[in-house]
């Protein structure tokens, strides 16, 4: 069991980990070694890089804070369908 911490990255620390790695790479390192002083997984190289590849700083933020709006409002509307179902039910005479 490995006693290392997960890190959590924000998105500017990723941005620069994705430029250092193409700097890195095209000066001719492989990618273990690149991966390894990144101190990152191939899998989450691979994730970041979908994720985003050509991106700014700035717009990697946006995203960020764009998935977070879209998850708070997935929660609210969550909540609501289930408010609307416990009136109808309420409503029927059901309890």
């Amino acid at each position: 069991m490995s006693t290392k911490r997960r890190k959590r990255h924000s998105p500017d620390q990723i941005v620069r980990k994705l430029r250092d790695a193409d700097a890195m790479l095209n000066a001719g390192k492989d990618l273990a070694e690149v991966l390894q002083t990144l101190e990152v997984s191939q899998s989450t190289y691979e994730r970041w890089r979908n994720q985003f590849g050509g991106m700014k700083s700035e717009e990697a933020k946006r995203l960020k804070q764009l998935e977070d709006e879209n998850r708070r409002l997935k929660q609210l509307v969550a909540d609501q369908a289930l408010d609307i179902q416990m009136l109808k039910f309420i409503n029927e005479g059901n309890w």
